[in-house]
């Protein structure tokens, strides 16, 4: 059973810095597509970065995205944070070698997390 879990959101102030963790289990971690979503209130969900298994990224934004294959945890280092970073910052995982960016949309990832949030206040 696949099982995805975030950790690091918090409340920071504009120009701050946080790292989130999504620690996987439940399958070859190092074989999936992982990516970052988030969804701020009232809007649609939305890619923030993209990790494939050959470890090349697609990233909107800031972010940096990174693996650790033999932690099975998947990162994502956002610095110089702004208050529009503000939302729910979910991690996804896509059982496939191929294609993995954040392009393909939400629909694309088969496994999700709870989500963590983060609040950036000015």
């Amino acid at each position: 059973q696949v099982r995805l879990v975030e950790s690091g959101g918090g409340s920071v102030q504009a120009g701050g810095s946080l790292r989130l963790s999504c620690a996987a289990s439940g399958y070859t971690y190092s074989t999936y597509c992982m990516g970052w979503f988030r969804q701020a209130q009232g809007k649609e969900r939305e890619g923030v970065a993209t990790i494939a298994s050959d470890g090349s990224t697609s990233v909107k934004g800031r972010f940096t995205i990174s693996r650790d294959n033999a932690e099975n945890t998947l990162y994502l280092q956002m610095n110089s944070l702004k208050p529009e970073d503000t939302a729910m910052y979910y991690c996804a995982a896509k059982p496939y070698r191929g294609s993995c960016n954040i392009w393909l949309g939400s629909s694309y990832f088969n496994y999700w997390g709870q989500g963590t949030q983060v609040t950036v206040s000015s």
